[in-house]
């Protein structure tokens, strides 16, 4: 395998082209980034090749590997293998020793991420989980939508309480009475757009609310 030199400053390396590794790829190359997609599969190879530009088989968890893949040129690494445990571990391992300064890693439950901690991976993401704690605050409560930002802090999108319509978001005092902040409301037919302290809440607004999950939680079950 020869190194490989896109023609910027800095390409992202991800490992592992499942799920995951192909949604991050992806999102990557569509935000102007040079990415390189590498798995030890074959048939996962060839059908990302065809969304993604620069693909190559290879087992990553071999530190021979690695090198041949020009390793130490790569500034950011995403270790986005889940299903095989042992793989993902040996794979952050050889990537971790390689000296890449900053890598990403998926962990499919928490003792997965415990490991990847243990031996010194700092960014570790948990792509299911957070996905299933989405649907279920969507299901059981009156948000449209809920992003986890940390382990007591998220942002969600949902529907204006009936008793602050027609009140300024400085009249309405909703952080004060609630703890939340509104940085953004949503009209229909319109985009989104910052919320000001004089912003009129009106029928129908969608609001961006921020703050302690069990807050925003609790905001929203009032719609």
């Amino acid at each position: 395998m020869a190194r490989h030199s896109f023609g910027k400053a800095e390409t992202v390396l991800v490992i592992g082209l499942g799920r995951f590794g192909n949604s991050v790829a992806s999102a990557l190359i569509r935000m102007g980034h040079e990415v390189l997609g590498v798995d030890e599969d074959a048939g996962r190879v060839q059908d990302a090749a065809s969304r993604l530009t620069h693909v190559l088989q290879a087992d990553c968890a071999n530190p021979e590997a690695l090198r041949q893949l020009g390793i130490a040129e790569f500034k950011t690494v995403v270790v986005a293998i889940g299903s095989d445990l042992e793989a993902s571990i040996l794979t952050a391992l050889a990537v971790i020793e390689a000296g890449v300064p900053t890598i990403w890693a998926k962990a499919t439950n928490e003792r997965h991420g415990k490991i990847l901690k243990s031996i010194g991976i700092k960014n570790v993401v948990y792509p299911e989980a957070r996905m299933g704690q989405m649907v279920a605050h969507i299901l059981t409560g009156k948000m449209m939508d809920f992003v986890d930002l940390d382990n007591d802090f998220a942002m969600v999108k949902t529907r204006a309480p009936s008793d602050i319509v027609g009140q300024t978001l400085e009249q309405a005092q909703i952080r004060q009475a609630h703890g939340v902040t509104v940085v953004g409301i949503k009209r229909p037919g319109e985009t989104f757009t910052y919320a000001q302290a004089s912003t009129v809440v009106q029928k129908d607004d969608l609001l961006i609310v921020l703050g302690e999950t069990e807050r925003v939680e609790r905001f929203a079950s009032r719609t």
